[in-house]
């Protein structure tokens, strides 16, 4: 029997196993939480490792193509040095490899003295009679046939699925502690967590940033910033590069236009009102050429950067699938590719390339042979310009080149060596240029000159059988043989089209292009007895000689800087140095209108409700422009500088101008945003403690109430701004929970990650945020469209990046749903519309 002493000692028992079991359990749910807790820090940690390990294999491969490329140089200087000359300046092969004169880095800015101011009245160009205002639906225009279109999908990706590692590598997440150190730093920022401010610096110079409040407590600089789930994928390319390039536009048998302009290759069906694109190359394209088969295409770029991919270099692609076949003469051109010719009479298996240095390198290629082609020979051609290479189409290995004064014929042998003839002018004038070559169907040489004389070579001589003179004012500067053995040329100065026999007399048919599309830069057989037209204003024409011709492709001309989309439709205006304004279409990707505003245009804005637009021009002048009638309401002249940045405040009420000469000019908005008074002036000054911006402005920012302003300049600043006094606002502090209307300063808090390691404070010219506040695009001097998550505020912000532009991109938009975004190029002259997907 159980006595009550041991029931006590029973009781007693279970009670501390029960507490025991408490312990152990409280215990073990303890450890389990340190174990989840540093499992996460982890995790963090090798995030962190992993975008230091892709930094560091970035800069070793880096530093790796730097000594290869220097080291292939001092190679070739020493080939150079001891080859000795061959008969007809015959080069041997060269097997190093050789880096291309690099860019050089644009600048964020032209500069002040590059500006020319032109004078003139106001006129609209490139479009139709102007239509009256649009009602409240939209409808999009029909310029372009609107008929149900096939749409291709280019094979190639412009964005990398991988994180980038531009940025630095950011520094494993310190363990938590209990009492937080006052500041932290991490690639060259610190956070001082007891003032709430961050320190960065831009070419050495500090900047000041404060955090949000939400921000203040829980901001960490070693956190990683994720890339956003979006992607850009290329939708649509505005422009063409007729200004300076030939021979660049032909007709394919699936029925597309094949041209280029910056690093895109458009293969544009004009019937279905669609376009594919070829995105491989990494720079400007400057030429290309046909296969005989139709079906492949070769294309030469110029120097990029310093990466060894972006060397001069040739691709050849098929034109179907868009895949790259062969990469040709990376390290092998010193220049851009100017000119190129597959081979005709043997089927195309050779492919000639002109090298745009000071010798002008002809060199003979089997491209064919493995993915990287053998160059067969290479020798000087001309000191002067070479503009045209072509095979004849039923000699085997004969080559004619023209150019600067000179036309030449070429020869190649069975070993591989390559002979030249110089064309014999006797005592006929010589022409300053020989500017096109062309073939007649019994195998003589065609050429045109400058001075708009067309010359007969007879086949296999170098000497003249016949001269037709005086056929245009100016230079031929394209002819083509049509198949059924007629001929067409077109006068660049003139801007005729003339129709020949074979016998070249004049058929009496013959067009005349409008003015302001330009002269004549090339000439193409299209589908029937449609020609391709390009021009030196960097149109397309499609049309024949009986019922004239239409543009079919719209461009600027010189930089695009100007920039906006419209508030409420889903188009956007474009402005630039070509003193063109463009209203854009994106869902039927063409042109509203163009006009000429008779000034080189810097930036460009509309009125809250779109139905006014602003535009700032080089000259200082702003104008105020109708955005549907396109009528000029009023215009005022702010200094003599180029105006950066104009902003309507988010009420329409004031409207904010951004000058090249360090201010801030505000002016009071009427109600229907047509009449406008200058309120003052925010610039410098020495007093109080107020200094104001000492370099010209880039960005404007309003708040959303309409009540602040915020500027970047060009060292590197961030001021805000009172507007309604013209005053600045000395304590930033204050400001730091303001809600931005939009986000175009380059310099914020929210855009800290945007920059990369060792920038300089040029690398980045512009960003945009969604409308939804979801996403920050940038754009760069490296041709570069940078897609973040907004806000990217930490040191290390992962992105997407992606190519077509091969100049510095000046300006990018989001459209008003934010399903689009478009960015501009400056000397390439392009707009490229992507998705947003």
């Amino acid at each position: 029997m159980s006595t009550p002493d041991t029931m006590d000692t029973i009781d007693e028992a279970e009670q501390a196993w029960h507490e025991m079991l408490e312990c152990e359990t409280g215990s073990l749910i303890g450890r389990v939480a340190d174990l989840e807790r540093q499992s996460l820090a982890q995790r963090d940690e090798i995030v962190c490792l992993r975008a230091t390990l892709a930094d560091a294999l970035r800069r070793i491969a880096q530093l790796e193509g730097r000594e290869r490329r220097e080291d292939d140089r001092i190679e070739r200087r020493l080939e150079r040095g001891l080859s000795s000359p061959i008969r007809n300046g015959h080069v041997p092969q060269r097997n190093s490899q050789a880096t291309g004169s690099q860019k050089d880095l644009r600048l964020r800015q032209s500069s002040v003295a590059s500006y020319r101011h032109s004078s003139g009245s106001s006129q609209d160009v490139r479009d139709a009679a102007a239509s009256p205002r649009r009602p409240v639906s939209y409808t999009p225009p029909s310029q372009l046939p609107q008929r149900r279109s096939v749409h291709y999908q280019s094979t190639g990706s412009l964005h990398s699925d991988s994180p980038s590692s531009s940025s630095v590598s950011p520094v494993p997440s310190p363990s938590p502690r209990a009492t937080p150190l006052p500041v932290a730093s991490t690639r060259g920022m610190q956070y001082n967590e007891d003032e709430g401010t961050i320190t960065m610096h831009l070419r050495g110079r500090p900047i000041l940033l404060f955090p949000p409040t939400p921000f203040m407590e829980s901001y960490d600089l070693h956190k990683v910033s994720t890339p956003p789930q979006s992607k850009l994928k290329l939708d649509w390319v505005y422009g063409y590069r007729g200004k300076d390039c030939r021979s660049n536009l032909h007709l394919l048998p699936t029925g597309e236009i094949v041209y280029f302009v910056a690093a895109v290759v458009v293969l544009y069906n004009p019937e279905e009102h669609s376009q594919r694109h070829y995105i491989g190359h990494t720079d400007d394209v400057k030429c290309i050429a046909i296969h005989p088969n139709k079906l492949l295409i070769a294309t030469g770029q110029v120097a990029g950067t310093d990466r060894r991919d972006a060397l001069p270099h040739i691709r050849i692609w098929n034109s179907v699938s868009l895949t790259t076949n062969h990469i040709i003469g990376t390290g092998e051109f010193d220049g851009a590719i100017c000119c190129l010719s597959f081979s005709k009479a043997d089927g195309g298996n050779l492919l000639c390339a002109i090298d745009e240095t000071s010798d002008h390198n002809i060199s003979i290629w089997d491209w064919q042979k493995g993915d990287r082609g053998m160059k067969l020979t290479e020798t000087k051609c001309s000191v002067d310009t070479v503009v045209c290479a072509e095979w004849h189409p039923l000699e085997r290995n004969q080559i004619v080149t023209c150019g600067k004064s000179h036309i030449s014929f070429w020869s190649l042998d069975n070993g591989g060596m390559l002979y030249k003839r110089m064309g014999v002018f006797e005592n006929r004038d010589k022409p300053k240029y020989v500017t096109c070559v062309a073939f007649n169907q019994n195998g003589d040489v065609l050429t045109g000159d400058s001075n708009g004389n067309i010359i007969v070579w007879a086949r296999g001589t170098n000497t003249i059988s016949r001269l037709v003179r005086n056929l245009h004012d100016g230079s031929i500067f394209s002819m083509c043989v049509l198949k059924d053995g007629t001929v067409v040329t077109g006068g660049g100065k003139d801007g005729r089209i003339l129709h020949y026999d074979a016998s070249l007399s004049l058929t009496g048919e013959e067009a005349q292009i409008e003015g302001h599309f330009g002269g004549i830069r090339t000439v193409s057989e299209g589908r029937g007895s449609q020609l391709l037209v390009g021009t030196t204003r960097n149109c397309i024409l499609v049309g024949d000689l009986e019922m004239g011709f239409n543009p079919a492709v719209l461009g600027h001309t010189d930089e695009v800087w100007g920039l906006a989309a419209h508030p409420t439709l889903p188009q956007f205006a474009t402005a630039g140095h070509d003193r063109l304004l463009q209203m854009w279409d994106s869902l039927s990707h063409s042109v509203v209108w163009s006009k000429d505003i008779g000034e080189q245009a810097q930036s460009v804005c509309f009125s809250p409700d779109g139905t006014v637009m602003i535009v700032g021009c080089t000259s200082g002048k702003c104008l105020a422009i109708d955005s549907e009638t396109r009528e000029l309401y009023t215009h005022h002249s702010d200094g003599s500088e180029p105006l950066q940045v104009v902003r309507f405040s988010p009420d329409g009420s004031s409207l904010a101008i951004g000058s090249r000469d360090n201010s801030i000019y505000i002016y009071q908005v009427n109600d229907d945003a047509t009449k406008y008074s200058r309120v003052g002036r925010c610039m410098q000054k020495r007093t109080r403690g107020i200094r104001g911006h000492s370099s010209f402005i880039t960005h404007l920012d309003w708040s959303v109430d309409s009540q602040y302003l915020r500027s970047n300049s060009g060292d590197y600043e961030l001021l805000y701004w009172n507007p309604g006094i013209c005053r600045q606002i000395p304590k930033s502090s204050l400001l730091r929970d303001v809600d931005w209307a939009t986000h175009s300063c380059i310099i914020s808090f929210e855009t800290i990650g945007v920059w990369p390691e060792s920038a300089d404070g040029t690398d980045i010219n512009n960003c945009a945020r969604s409308g939804d506040g979801k996403l920050l695009a940038t754009g760069d001097d490296f041709g570069k469209v940078k897609l973040f998550s907004y806000p990217a505020c930490q040191p290390k912000s992962l992105f997407h990046v992606y190519a077509g532009h091969s100049s510095h991109v000046t300006n990018v938009s989001f459209l008003q749903d934010d399903t689009r975004l478009v960015s501009t190029g400056g000397n390439d002259t392009s707009v490229l519309q992507w998705i947003v997907s």
